[in-house]
Parts: C-alpha cells; sequence; structure tokens
C-alpha cells in the first residue's frame, strides 16, 4: 500500500485532536477523507506530511516512516493544504521554477516539468502573470501545480476546492481526476457531490475517531429516510418501532430505515389513532450528506 496509518494519535494539552486511527491506502485509490470541523482531518494530513509530530503511531508513506525518514518520505508526497500558501508577487512560471529547483530539479528535467504542469494544470495562458493578478480558480491550480512538481505517487489536498465558483469547481474536480491516475490521492472536503464524482472510497472521522470506513455505494446503497412533519411536536417513542428516529425541530423528524416495507400507509394510522396531523411526508434514498449527518451530529 502507499499509505499506511497504525495507531495514530495526536494530543494538545488535555484534548486528543486524533484518536487511535489506523487505515490504508492503495496505489489509485482516490480517499475522501471527511468529518466536521474539528474532527481532526487537517490534523492527520499534517502530520501525514510531515508538519506536525505525532503523539503516538506511525504514517508510512510509500513504506518510509514519516517521523523517522522524513526527508525521504516527503519526496514522495504532493500536499496542497487548506490555506494555498503562495508567493503572489511572483510570476506563474517563475514560482513553478523557484519549487522545482526546491524539490531538487535542475536543467532541462526543471524546463521540462514546469512545462508539463503549465500545460496540465492549464496554466498556459496565466504563466507570465503574477499570482496575484489570478482567481482564486488559477490560483487553485498554481497550487496542483507546485504539489506535483516533483512528480510524487501520493497526493494529499487539503479542502483544494474551497471557495471556487460552480465552474471552477468543475474544472478543479476534472483536473484531479486526470492526475489521480497513477496516484494515490487523499482529499480532504466539504463538498459531498465532489465525493461522489471523484473517490473510490470514504473515511468520515468525527471527534478524533474513524466513524466509517467505505465505498460511497456501501455507504448509502439499501437505505432509506422518511422524513415526516407534524403538526406540532410528538413522542418519539411510537416511531421508534420503524427505524432509527431523529427529531430535527418544529415537529420534523427523520426515520432511517431499510426499505423493506412501505411506512407511509403505517404512520398515516398510527398518526389517525394518535390524533396527530401529518402536514408533510417524503422518502428518499439515503445519500451520502445525510450518512454525513447520522454518524457526525449529535443528537
Amino acid at each position: 500500500m502507499s499509505i499506511k496509518v497504525s495507531q495514530l494519535t495526536k494530543v494538545y494539552g488535555n484534548q486528543k485532536a486524533v484518536n487511535e486511527i489506523s487505515f490504508e491506502v492503495n496505489r489509485g485509490d482516490i480517499l475522501g477523507f471527511l468529518g466536521p470541523n474539528g474532527a481532526g482531518k487537517s490534523t492527520t494530513m499534517k502530520i501525514a506530511t510531515g508538519f506536525l509530530p505525532p503523539s503516538e503511531g506511525v504514517i508510512e508513506i510509500e513504506g518510509l516512516d514519516v517521523t523517522k525518514e522524513p526527508i525521504d518520505a516527503r519526496k514522495c508526497i504532493g500536499y496542497l493544504p487548506e490555506h494555498n500558501p503562495l508567493y503572489l508577487d511572483m510570476y506563474v512560471h517563475e514560482y513553478l521554477s523557484f519549487i522545482g529547483e526546491l524539490h531538487g530539479l535542475r536543467g532541462s528535467r526543471l524546463k521540462e516539468r514546469v512545462k508539463e504542469m503549465i500545460v496540465l494544470c492549464g496554466l498556459v495562458v496565466e504563466q507570465n502573470k503574477r499570482i496575484s493578478a489570478l482567481s482564486k480558480g488559477y490560483r487553485q491550480r498554481v497550487g496542483l501545480a507546485q504539489a506535483l512538481i516533483h512528480d510524487p505517487s501520493v497526493l494529499i489536498l487539503d479542502e483544494p476546492t474551497t471557495g471556487l465558483d460552480p465552474n471552477q469547481l468543475v474544472e478543479i474536480r476534472h483536473l484531479i481526476k486526470e492526475i489521480s491516475q497513477n496516484k494515490t490521492v487523499i482529499l480532504s472536503t466539504h463538498i459531498m457531490q465532489e465525493v461522489k464524482a471523484l473517490c473510490t472510497r470514504v473515511i468520515i472521522i468525527n471527534k478524533g475517531e474513524i466513524v466509517a470506513d467505505d465505498t460511497v455505494e456501501n455507504l448509502t446503497g439499501g437505505q432509506y429516510v422518511l422524513r415526516i412533519e407534524f403538526q406540532g411536536a410528538i413522542s418519539t417513542e411510537a416511531l421508534e418501532s420503524f427505524g432509527a428516529v431523529r427529531s430535527l425541530g418544529d415537529g420534523l423528524y427523520e426515520i432511517n430505515h431499510d426499505g423493506k416495507q412501505e411506512l407511509r400507509p403505517q404512520l398515516f394510522e398510527l398518526a389517525k389513532a394518535n390524533d396527530w396531523v401529518i402536514l408533510s411526508m417524503q422518502q428518499q434514498e439515503k445519500d451520502l450528506e445525510q450518512v454525513f449527518r447520522n454518524l457526525t451530529q449529535e443528537t
């Protein structure tokens, strides 16, 4: 495998940001790494890239221990952090050449890689502009180009589409898919459509612990959510025989179930017997956003 995380823990004072998590990622996988703010996503990614030391546990990149062999491990990694750290006064071509030199590229090899990245990341028209003059979308393209300049086998992207408009989002999504064909990618994002479009596998982390690790299809398939709104609050005990119930407030409830039975006629009968007034009822197959909410939202 390209990435192996074993019993990883990170403690800040009395708080465990990451609590003994373990997972592996194989070459060619695009892993969606999801979780609410403060769940431990960015901490895990910063440890994987060598920016933070772990309190306990091990991360191996291509068989190299990030803590014990940091230089060699980092050579295998391309990293785009959440806040894209660009030198705004530099020109695009100049900046990529500078980053390439930092990775040890010289002469014709450096020129070749800069040219390849400019073409791959769609920066041909912008290459002679200052980075400060670029749009958010093109700055993200420059960030991806710098992460790829040394041809790493592992690509770690933390919120790469934050702040992009819909057109820019589609362009960056297409670019990530193209460059990931022969690399291992960890992608952190809050955009569920992005995960469904790109990722071969999903890990959801909450309060520093992994609460789900599977494909999108397995996480969402065969599960349904019925949303029912009553006129005023009711006792949820009677609803719990139909599935897992969550109150959303103001008389609105969600019932998660396996779809083996049609619940709506039974709910109408239940409401009639208890003099409850149903204002609306809607059932749909559970999507990734609902799975995420169920696993990370406190009831």
